[in-house]
């Protein structure tokens, strides 16, 4: 009975490994993000010429955009991958970042919402530049959704100082 039991601990642990394509997955949406990005930024160089300040703002607001959605997922995919699949040896690359390999599931969840909070942020802003262009039905709903964000966002947060015990967190 020990040798089933022994077997089947292996198989569930070595199951990790089926999230590996979802991790691969997330670095092609970065390529996705990469040619978004250039679009965007090819786009922008004519408005720059042709178009008003609102309008490279906007662009300028959307290239951010971008950037902000490819670096989330960087997050999520290092500390996806280190959390729940394998670390990940990078030797003692100079470049390896501060944060890999530091940061926890809980510590995950919190910059995902974070980065949701910025980047709703920058939809707002780019609407409320462009504010001609929406209803007041519209704007109202992306207040609202940028709230709703924000209160999850504390939430999340106020749940983990929580949850830790602690009163500085963890």
């Amino acid at each position: 009975m020990q040798k089933i039991e022994h077997f089947l601990e292996r198989f569930i642990f070595a199951s990790r490994w089926l999230l590996a394509p979802f991790y691969i997955g997330l670095v092609g949406a970065i390529v996705l993000m990469l040619f978004k990005f250039v679009k965007e930024f090819i786009g922008l160089l004519t408005v720059v010429v042709t178009g008003d300040g609102s309008q490279v703002l906007v662009g300028v607001l959307t290239l951010v955009d971008v950037a902000l959605v490819a670096n989330l997922l960087i997050i999520i995919i290092f500390a996806g991958y280190e959390n729940f699949v394998s670390k990940i040896d990078t030797g003692n690359h100079e470049d390896r970042p501060e944060w890999m390999g530091q940061v926890s599931f809980t510590d995950l969840k919190i910059k995902v919402i974070g980065s949701i909070v910025a980047i709703s942020a920058i939809e707002l802003l780019k609407a409320f530049v462009n504010v001609e262009a929406y209803t007041n039905e519209q704007l109202a709903w992306k207040v609202g959704l940028h709230m709703a964000f924000v209160v999850s966002g504390v939430l999340f947060a106020l749940m983990d100082r929580l949850m830790s015990g602690k009163p500085g967190g963890h």
